[in-house]
Order: C-alpha cells, then structure tokens, then sequence
C-alpha cells in the first residue's frame, strides 16, 4: 500500500481543541442542526473525539478557528487555507467554513498529521498538514 492511498475505515489522529473553540463550534452546530444535519453532526462527532484543553495553552502548531494551513491531498497538490465561520469564509481568499467536510477534517490538527475526509460528492481523500500558522496568537 502506498501513502496515498486510503484504507477503509482508517483512524483518526488524535486532535486537540481549546475550550473556547469547543463551546463556540458546539453552539454553531447546534445552530445549523436543523438546516445542515450531516454537517452539524460530522462537526459534533469531531469534539467529542478531541480533547479540550484551556485556550491558553493551546500548542502553537495546531489548527483552532482562525489558524492558516499549508496540506497536501492524495491528489499531490498543495493548498493553504485558513478555517473560519461560515459568515467569514471565502474560497476565493482561501478561507473555507468549518462547516465544509474539510474544514471540520482540519479542527484540531497538528503539523505532519493526516486525516481521511469524505468530500460532499461522498468520494474519500486523505490530507496531511504540512505547516499551521497562528499568526493571530502572536499579534495577543
């Protein structure tokens, strides 16, 4: 088996999330769980798996609400993007939803993990963090 490809039921990376994160995604999908159901329900499922840990001690290097990624997908490209709410988002500025299959995939990440995700058409990728910026963390 190669890196690229993608075993069935593959397992997750462990993945931490701050407890603000935390409490703000929880009411978002609690918000959308109506409209968007799938969505809500892949966000929730992601929380619960994480462990929540105090903002201030969030590692640098993790993807939390604001952070800037650099990955690669099993199509070899690279992107970056940087995860925001769904009233911030802009796939033309590279800022994508945490309510998109990839954005709920990314929450939680560290530099060099990877993670299989379903895309909305339902075909499955795998994606590996190459670098995450928390520019905004410097700037507090």
């Amino acid at each position: 088996m190669t890196a690229n490809e993608i075993t069935p039921r593959q397992n997750k990376p462990t993945i931490v999330i701050s407890d603000v994160d935390e409490s703000r995604l929880s009411r978002l999908a609690a918000t959308v769980s109506n409209r968007m159901p799938d969505l809500a329900d892949d966000l929730l499922a992601e929380l619960e798996r994480a462990t929540i840990i105090p903002h201030h001690s969030m590692p640098e290097k993790v993807a939390r609400m604001g952070s800037t990624l650099e990955y690669t997908s099993d199509d070899n490209q690279k992107r970056q993007v940087t995860l925001v709410y769904p009233g911030d988002a802009d796939i033309a500025q590279g800022k994508i939803s945490i309510l998109t299959p990839i954005g709920t995939a990314l929450i939680g990440l560290s530099e060099g993990q990877a993670i299989e995700w379903a895309a909305r058409d339902g075909r499955r990728h795998l994606l590996t963090v190459i670098t995450v910026s928390n520019a905004f963390e410097a700037a507090n």
